[in-house]
């Protein structure tokens, strides 16, 4: 990791800035943008922060596409449980689990896809850059005037 002093002093600025305005009452989310750079976002322009560690999906639209699974694979489930019924059989009991899974996930990812996309816009409308996939941002080394890893050995 390459130490950037330019970029560490407009971390230092947001991170001030952000202080300022949470201390105003404001509704700021400190957060890496896509570039490394931080930024102080509003609220509203957050939608959801992917997982760590794993598959991740990071858009609304990619969002959109797992709720879209996860609702195929509902009804599917509903025929499957409900098939034996009609031909006067007990119901398939092992589809219940799936079901219930998947009535969970689908509005969750709908939720979740509503408002990754209201982020979206209003991002756009606002001009803020895209956050990064990350929400952790380490806030005791943001406080002004602390040594970071990886600077330049300043104990001479």
């Amino acid at each position: 990791m390459v130490y950037d002093r330019e970029r560490e002093r407009r971390n230092d600025a947001v991170y001030a800035e952000h202080k300022r305005a949470v201390a105003a009452g404001e509704k700021r989310v400190l957060r890496k943008t896509s570039t490394g750079e931080l930024f102080s976002y509003a609220g509203d322009e957050i939608g959801f922060t992917p997982g760590r560690g794993q598959a991740q999906v990071s858009t609304w639209w990619g969002m959109g596409i797992l709720m879209v699974f996860s609702a195929t694979l509902f009804i599917a489930m509903c025929w499957l449980f409900q098939r034996p019924l009609w031909e006067g059989g007990a119901p398939e009991w092992g589809a219940l689990w799936p079901i219930g899974i998947c009535g969970f996930v689908t509005p969750y990812a709908f939720i979740l896809a509503r408002d990754e996309y209201k982020a979206t816009q209003l991002r756009k409308l606002r001009g803020s850059p895209k956050p990064g996939t990350s929400g952790v941002v380490d806030i005791d080394l943001l406080e002004l005037g602390q040594e970071r890893p990886g600077g330049p050995d300043t104990s001479r």
